[in-house]
């Protein structure tokens, strides 16, 4: 009788996706122990306790990439116990299987660079890379250790499949065979769809990755409870651009005022370069950190510290972004990037108002500089966005003598090429210039080797040699008749590898610094500021630096106007959470409640004040908050991004 009614085949295909199970479990235990320092986990029975949350976001993912292996296993075939057919199944499983299994791998890596599980925007952003198989082959080498784990990890688990196996059996009831599987069929179609929706109440969504934040308390510990494959499956064809409707137009003018005009009238339009340092954090910086008291601190970049010194700093800034082309439409256009990059999605391909726009506006000579092949994460086609008149990349630096051999061109010999190339271009001109040798796999030139020995990350010593590339940049440029009347901008794109606890702490993850240089005295370029910043406000920044007296379309604010009602604020995603700081307090959104407030020096989010009631303050805040969104998707998706 089991054999018509197929238990022995419904028992292995349990042990086969209970294998899955177990193979996530090791999996989320190594991504934990790979990255132990982001995260505040206490004790081992911590560690227990969100890998057993995690079962729920495991199910949901199994299941999904099973749905074809289950569906064959269950479907009365009668030649699912033979030989040939089992051997098919076993081949599916683990072609499915592994590849999923394998993203997991990755994030054990990468997680320290992005700060969130990878999802459909992490894939997007790897369709813009022209060098797909020499950054895999680079990672495969450098990151040999994860590579030999995966595999290990993958023989075991084909081990343990063939230790159970199923032995083939003849059907000689046709009619019970049928109708048992029939009812097995709708049984187990029923417990599927009920795992992959996280649980079987009709009033209730889907799992979603939000819901990995219900049983936390510290915001970052949601990503032990995910898993890479699930963040991936919960983002393929997502809408992250959803209207809404919370508050009426009134209150987004008289307090988010995303249009914004200024009346500077500089004496002579002024040189605008703008440099977005690869990975550039604030704690690399000595000049961004005195005062904060942080035991053995150490700088590695004197040619910024000294420049620091003459320059206007921001030391209270932060990315609104977690990757490189997240900074791109940040920096340039104020736009900020979410859950997905919003340069890779369909609503990028519209008008934009940016610093580019304006500058063109204003007779600018436009040229955006990046070393690595052209294409590269995006830069060029939303550049041409943007509207620059010129894009300089690895093909038009022309020399590939200079070439690193993963990314592009050196930092030192591309920031004299740019030097050479504004020196060529009429004045006014308006550059850009993203460097990226500091950046995995942390390489140096030959003859620097010796020189910069970094400290205990990584990066340290390629923060030192970009940081050596930009004093060889401003010698040359001292000597040029453009210098004098030029405003610098120097940010980071995002922040990176951490060595000191206190930039491990959540809001620190996004903690970049903001330095603005002139060399001309009359644009008041000096001092140090500890306001809140964030990259939102370079764009409008310079737009009243240069004399631009338009209307823009800004959530940010001009850090040099004098404006008294320009509120400090910021809005940047652990790519499930927004985080907003107004005021006295940082706010976590999910985008349908509010899960924490915390007072403004609370970087690590120890403390939820929502517990203790909400003040007036709080209330606004909150308010804002969802304001600051609703503007943000309806500029975007009905194409408003330019002020009218």
């Amino acid at each position: 009788m089991e054999s018509k009614l197929r238990l022995a085949e419904y028992k292995v295909l349990l042990y086969r996706l209970f294998l899955g199970y177990l193979f996530y479990f090791i999996a989320r235990v190594l991504f934990f122990a790979f990255n132990t320092h982001l995260f505040a986990v206490d004790s081992f029975w911590a560690l227990l306790k969100l890998c057993y949350y995690g079962m729920a976001f495991d199910t949901t993912a199994l299941l999904y990439t099973n749905s074809l292996f289950i569906l064959l296993s269950v479907l009365p075939l009668k030649v699912n116990t033979r030989p040939g057919f089992q051997k098919g199944m076993q081949i599916l499983y683990f072609v499915t299987n592994l590849l999923c299994f394998a993203t997991n791998f990755v994030d054990i890596i990468y997680y320290r660079f992005s700060q969130v599980r990878s999802t459909k925007a992490t894939l997007d952003v790897l369709a813009d890379e022209n060098n797909k198989k020499l950054l895999f082959t680079h990672f495969s080498e450098a990151y040999w250790y994860v590579v030999a784990l995966f595999i290990i990890c993958a023989i075991c688990w084909v081990w343990l499949y063939n230790r159970v196996k199923i032995k083939q059996q003849r059907v000689v009831d046709n009619k019970v065979y049928f109708l048992s599987s029939v009812v097995s069929f709708l049984v187990i179609l029923a417990l599927v769809i009920g795992g992959i929706r996280g649980d079987f109440a009709h009033s209730t969504r889907p799992i979603n990755m939000v819901d990995a934040y219900k049983h936390i308390t510290i915001p970052n510990q949601g990503d032990i409870v995910l898993n890479t494959p699930f963040a991936i499956f919960r983002t393929l064809g997502t809408n992250n651009y959803k209207l809404q409707h919370w508050v009426d137009d009134a209150y987004i003018t008289n307090n988010i005022k995303p249009i914004k005009q200024y009346t500077g009238k500089p004496a002579a339009k002024p040189n605008v370069v703008i440099i977005i340092l690869e990975s550039m954090a604030r704690e690399y910086w000595g000049s961004m950190n005195k005062g904060v008291n942080i035991p053995g601190f150490k700088s590695y970049t004197p040619f910024l510290d000294s420049l620091s010194d003459s320059s206007l700093i921001f030391t209270n800034a932060y990315a609104t972004g977690r990757q490189s082309i997240h900074a791109m439409s940040s920096v340039l256009a104020g736009i900020p990037s979410f859950q997905n990059a919003f340069t890779s999605s369909p609503f990028a391909k519209q008008q934009i108002q940016s610093i580019v726009s304006v500058c063109n506006d204003m007779g600018y000579e436009t040229s955006f500089f990046h070393g690595a092949a052209n294409g590269s994460m995006g830069f060029q086609g939303f550049g041409s966005i943007l509207g620059y008149k010129h894009y300089y990349g690895r093909t038009e630096y022309n020399n590939d003598r200079d070439f690193d051999g993963i990314w592009g061109i050196w930092d030192e010999q591309f920031f004299q090429f740019m030097g050479r190339t504004l020196t060529q271009q009429q004045k006014p001109f308006m550059a850009t210039l993203f460097t990226l040798s500091s950046h995995d796999p942390y390489q140096l030139p030959e003859k620097y080797k010796a020189r910069f020995t970094g400290g205990p990350l990584a990066i340290d010593k390629c923060v030192q040699y970009t940081d050596n590339s930009l004093r060889i940049f401003f010698n040359y440029a001292k000597t040029q008749p453009w210098y004098y009347n030029t405003i610098f901008v120097i940010t980071a794109d995002h922040t990176s590898q951490t060595y000191y606890p206190e930039y491990s702490k959540q809001v620190n993850r996004f903690a970049v610094p903001i330095l603005l240089y002139s060399a001309n005295p009359a644009y008041n370029l000096k001092g140090v500021r500890t306001d809140l910043a964030s990259q939102m406000d370079i764009y409008p920044t310079l737009a009243d630096l240069t004399g631009y007296n338009k209307p823009i379309r800004s959530w940010g604010r001009s850090l040099v106007s004098n404006l008294p009602d320009e509120q400090p604020k910021l809005i940047n995603s652990t790519g499930n959470i927004y985080q907003f700081m107004q005021g006295n307090y940082t706010y976590l959104f999910d985008g349908k409640n509010f899960t924490g407030i915390f007072a403004v020096a609370d970087k690590g989010l120890d403390k939820n004040l929502m517990p203790g009631g909400i003040n007036p303050e709080m209330q606004k805040g909150m308010q804002d908050c969802k304001a600051l969104i609703q503007d943000y998707v309806d500029r975007i998706v009905n194409g408003k991004l330019v002020a009218k």
